[in-house]
């Protein structure tokens, strides 16, 4: 099952793309007045045109691969006599959201990273255009009758693969208070509820530390155990992890204890680590969430008791996104860390 469509973002397509054929030279002579004898002027055709891919700011998703999947240059047009060359065949750009990431569908191979608004891709070149007569002609032949046909253009099938560009995230358990957070700390207004699950698309908030210190921070769907091998709606979107430079991994601390937070803790880390070994090794901060359901010395005592459990080198925060304890000092410490980071 599509969980990806379901949810409204589309962060997947498979297109077609066909460059042009280059045109045929032409076969012709001329014969006038002034040059009685004539001569070969049958003109080269023009190039077939290419398909190009260009990051658009505009574009969010996949969407649009929804109701065209083949895109296709045109042709290069035929030589003419007189020498005339044949026109160059019109090109076509493709507009894909800023992070998509381009795959050859029949070999795997990664033909490009689109990061960059403005950033433009060649996917599929044009045919080089034929040759006409006046081209062979010689002090030897006078009079050719060769000419060549244009070459057929590139076509290949692509896959699309969206990667939301963030610089940190929010992962773990649903309604573990990741909405909450997103919208306590940014504009960004994700859904929030108080059932599991409300969070259906990864939803992306822009977090202003100070007026010259910003990053993006992102929602990720609720993952769930066995998320790694397709369980749940948080595997679709685990990829949109690989360009994160760290994973602020949050746990519900109102209805857990020190134990049971930290076997949520390692159920989420076998999951990451299960899709890729790459994200085993992230930065990755907890972040224990809704302390403001807890009395103040209830909440530390728990913090601390987490706080003896974890490795020292694992950085650990205590936050509220609905009265916004620790929110701040939490970002804070975040773009520190992407500040520091290479």
């Amino acid at each position: 099952m599509d969980y990806a469509i379901q949810s409204g973002l589309i962060d997947e397509a498979l297109v077609h793309v066909q460059a042009g054929a280059g045109g045929r030279g032409c076969l012709s002579f001329l014969r006038t007045r002034l040059r009685p004898k004539g001569g070969p002027d049958g003109g080269d055709g023009g190039d077939g045109g290419s398909v190009w891919l260009l990051v658009d700011g505009s574009l969010r998703d996949l969407l649009h691969f929804r109701q065209r999947r083949r895109f296709a240059a045109e042709d290069g047009r035929s030589g003419g006599g007189g020498c005339r060359s044949g026109r160059r065949g019109r090109l076509v750009e493709v507009r894909v959201p800023p992070g998509t990431r381009v795959y050859d569908s029949s070999t795997g191979e990664l033909l490009g990273d689109m990061t960059s608004v403005g950033l433009r891709l060649l996917v599929a070149r044009g045919g080089r255009h034929g040759l006409g007569n006046a081209h062979f002609k010689s002090s030897t032949n006078r009079a050719p009758r060769s000419v060549t046909m244009g070459i057929a253009g590139e076509g290949r099938d692509l896959r699309l693969e969206l990667c939301l560009l963030a610089d940190a995230a929010l992962v773990g358990f649903p309604n573990a208070g990741k909405s909450t957070l997103l919208r306590a700390v940014s504009a960004a207004r994700p859904r929030v509820a108080a059932y599991p699950f409300t969070t259906l698309q990864p939803e992306l908030g822009v977090v202003e530390v100070d007026i010259l210190t910003r990053f993006v921070l992102a929602d990720i769907p609720g993952l769930i155990r066995g998320a790694a091998s397709g369980m749940g709606l948080g595997h679709a979107f685990l990829r949109h992890l690989r360009r994160t430079s760290l994973l602020l991994h949050m746990v519900d601390a109102s209805e857990s204890s020190a134990q049971d937070i930290c076997a949520s803790l390692g159920a989420v880390e076998q999951e990451l680590t299960a899709y890729s070994q790459e994200l085993a090794v992230r930065p990755r901060w907890v972040v224990l969430s809704k302390l403001d359901v807890l009395p103040a010395d209830e909440g530390a005592r728990l913090c601390g008791a987490v706080r003896t459990l974890l490795p020292e080198s694992l950085p650990m925060y205590g936050v509220s996104g609905v009265s916004g304890q620790g929110c701040r000092e939490l970002m804070a410490a975040v773009a520190a860390h992407l500040d520091a980071s290479p």
